[in-house]
């Protein structure tokens, strides 16, 4: 297999998680890597695959990720558009398989008809090897309501990635998968290669005062990312602080942002700016930039995106003491650990460092030191690569 380089399909249909598929498959494509990227278009960012050099090919349509629309017309359309592209993958590989596919999401795994699932396992009867990775162990705050299919899917494939040995623990504890299917390849950085200029224009519209230290909270809203948790401790950081401010950046269900606000209200909160909406990669960079702090308040994690954001921009971090993060980040070393759902300790943290120019520098300078950039998505790449290689050797023996 190491003679020549196998012919991979970066499967992640609805561009679900479109900035690692992006990332990963930019990386594979420098180590030569004969690689389809099988993807619609991003419709929150129409440049993330083409101004990275990279050319996706769906199947037969790429319609639907090319316009906004409402949530519920947008996922019906891309139902419909995804069945006639795995019908077009379908026969494109009944005639020529590739040897690998690389399945980062299946958006109808948890469907009652998961014809994505289906299609994987028609390429594995063809002869590809399945590589999966494990970027959510469950989906997030559903309980075990999908474990059945998760487990399903876990057996189904012949290699899995992870972004870290306490999930590949997990993998084995909850799921019974031997520890030698799985290969633990760091999660690579976001937006470091996108260029600062522009960035007032940008932050123009979050208004922010810069006589104030700005703490930043940037992401897709979901309950176990402990937003809840952070508006309790800033309670605390504002009772003793008076030049700090909390910016809170990202959309979510109109349920959850509701209850944001309210408890914004009823906490007496006066330094909290909320930005409910879209947060573009120009904005998204230029507020990291802007940012003092980054904070990650989460109750529980398989991998985050955000953190390895924050580690390629040197943010001085706050983060939950959690075993994924644990593995990049050590305790007053390169950022500061609080314990799980502890609000007091966190605000504790955030106060001191608020309160602690030279600490937040001399953790910074820690953070820019690990060089989270292009070098780590071409050293998960090569790893990446053996995964592949591996994989395809197994199945020769």
């Amino acid at each position: 297999m190491s003679a020549r380089r196998p012919k991979v399909f970066m499967m992640d249909l609805w561009a679900t998680v479109p900035y690692y598929t992006a990332y990963l498959s930019k990386a594979l494509l420098e180590d030569n890597v004969n690689l389809m990227v099988g993807s619609i278009s991003y419709y929150l960012d129409l440049g993330c695959f083409s101004s990275r050099g990279i050319k996706i090919d769906p199947g037969l349509l790429n319609v639907v990720g090319r316009f906004r629309m409402p949530r519920l017309p947008r996922r019906i359309l891309k139902l419909a558009e995804s069945m006639l592209n795995l019908s077009a993958l379908t026969v494109r590989f009944l005639i020529s398989p590739p040897y690998v596919v690389h399945v980062q999401f299946l958006p109808m795994l948890t469907s009652r008809v998961p014809l994505d699932l289906w299609f994987v396992e028609f390429c594995r009867w063809r002869g590809a090897k399945i590589v999966l990775t494990v970027h959510d162990l469950l989906p997030h705050d559903t309980g075990e309501a999908h474990k059945a299919a998760f487990d399903e899917l876990y057996r189904t494939v012949d290699a899995m990635i992870c972004h870290s040995e306490s999930i590949r623990t997990r993998l084995g504890a909850e799921f019974s998968i031997p520890a030698e299917k799985v290969s633990v390849i760091p999660h690579g950085p976001f937006f470091y290669d996108l260029s600062p200029g522009g960035s007032q224009d940008a932050l123009r519209d979050f208004q922010l005062d810069r006589s104030q230290l700005l703490v930043l909270w940037q992401g897709i809203i979901f309950p176990y990312k402990g937003i809840d948790l952070l508006l309790r401790a800033w309670q605390q950081v504002e009772a003793k602080s008076e030049n700090a401010c909390l910016v809170i950046a990202g959309t979510g269900a109109p349920d959850l942002l509701g209850q944001i606000r309210g408890q914004v209200a009823e906490l007496g909160l006066k330094r909290v700016k909320m930005h409910f909406r879209f947060i573009s990669t120009e904005e998204l960079v230029a507020l990291y930039r802007a940012a003092d702090v980054v904070v990650y308040p989460y109750r529980a994690i398989t991998t985050s995106g955000a953190l390895a954001t924050g580690l390629a921009l040197g943010k001085t971090i706050v983060a939950t003491d959690l075993p994924v993060f644990r593995e990049l980040l050590t305790d007053r070393e390169n950022a500061l650990l609080v314990p799980p759902q502890d609000s007091a300790v966190l605000g504790a943290a955030l106060t001191e460092l608020i309160e602690d120019a030279a600490l937040r520098e001399r953790l910074a300078v820690q953070v820019r030191a690990m060089n989270f950039g292009d070098e780590s998505w071409l050293s998960i790449a090569k790893k990446t690569l053996a995964v592949y290689e591996e994989a395809s050797r197994k199945g020769a023996e």
